[in-house]
């Protein structure tokens, strides 16, 4: 590994009030960086993870209270066996059966990005805010939720267990949940394990061709190992009139971000479906012939995708072929079979 954060340290947690208890040991957890991946972005020193730490986040993450109805969960809505997206759902949806307008993105690899959403930018340890608050999601308040926490015995020690400031708090919840997701990295597909010279890692014909493929044509988006470059780009989907969604300009405001939406990454892409922001293509052959025939013109496309022959992608049968065997590449069985992340 070309980076790695590690302590050996035990940190003894200071004694809660309770008579005859004795203070958990909290282990500090090492973020391991894989060699083919760039720098990490999260500041590990400001909220370093910990085992009690990371249990309490995973705990969190999964529990109904965060939400208004006491049963949407963050992970009602980011499934591990999908990669953590809504697994069929073209839009989020959560209390009261609502629907928002967005699809859900993929959780892996957080601490190597500072976007998170469609149209934001957003440091880790506030964006959970975003769909606790919002209406149609889990419909609840910060104070809502720290109330319920506060009330919870098991919660009250488990937030003193974790950290040295112990105590049910908006900062320590949010640091619990970060501390969960900096832990989620996805990193060992078969394409890791090629570009790693691993073993397990030899490509087909038609693999080979596909990542020549994908370095040739969609490489300057779906930029590093990250498969993104975590900007936001107007791909030149044509608008749902339905939706009158205009991307990253509804929070920038301005009319030079209309249309542009944050470039998700390809990782774990196979088992994500469906695809685009607002979830209109169910499968991955659906959106190589978007790109090849159905980009539109506006104002703010991307300049990488206009060509002296027009707009998009030129692909070939042999070159969508060779992608989709590509994107299957990019499949973490190990990731998305990772006990440390799931329910139960």
């Amino acid at each position: 590994m070309k980076y790695l954060f590690w302590v050996l340290l035990l940190v003894c947690l200071v004694s809660c009030n309770n008579e005859g208890y004795v203070p958990l040991e909290n282990t500090l957890l090492t973020v391991e960086v894989p060699e083919n991946f760039p720098d990490l972005v999260y500041d590990i020193e400001a909220n370093p993870p910990t085992q009690l730490g990371f249990e309490l986040g995973k705990k969190l993450f999964y529990d109904g209270k965060l939400s208004s109805n006491g049963f949407i969960s963050c992970g009602f809505c980011h499934e591990q066996n999908f990669a953590f997206t809504h697994h069929g759902h073209q839009f989020s949806h959560g209390v009261d059966d609502l629907e928002g307008t967005r699809n859900t993105p993929a959780i892996a690899n957080m601490a190597f990005f500072n976007e998170f959403a469609w149209d934001d930018t957003s440091h880790l340890d506030l964006f959970p805010i975003i769909p606790i608050t919002n209406e149609v999601e889990m419909g609840e308040t910060m104070t809502g939720v720290i109330n319920k926490i506060i009330a919870d015995s098991e919660y009250q020690q488990q937030f003193e267990n974790a950290f040295e400031e112990g105590g049910v708090n908006a900062e320590n919840f949010l640091k619990a949940l970060s501390q969960f997701m900096v832990m989620m990295i996805s990193s060992n597909s078969k394409y890791d394990k090629f570009v790693r010279n691993e073993e397990g890692g030899e490509l087909t014909e038609v693999e080979a061709y596909g990542l020549t493929v994908f370095q040739q044509k969609c490489a300057t988006c779906h930029a590093t190992d990250l498969f993104t470059d975590g900007s936001f780009r107007n791909n030149g989907l044509p608008p749902n009139p339905q939706l009158n969604d205009v991307g990253r300009a509804e929070v920038s405001g301005s009319v030079h971000d209309n249309y542009k939406f944050k470039v998700p990454s390809l990782r774990n892409v196979a088992l994500t479906a469906p695809y685009m922001h607002d979830g209109r293509f169910g499968s991955l052959e659906s959106v190589l012939n978007f790109y090849a025939n159905g980009v539109v013109d506006s104002e703010t496309l991307d300049d990488s995708l206009r060509t002296d022959d027009g707009l998009g992608i030129a692909l070939s049968d042999a070159e969508k072929e060779g992608l989709l065997a590509f994107f299957e590449l990019l499949t973490d069985e190990t990731f998305i079979n990772d006990e440390r992340f799931s329910e139960y």
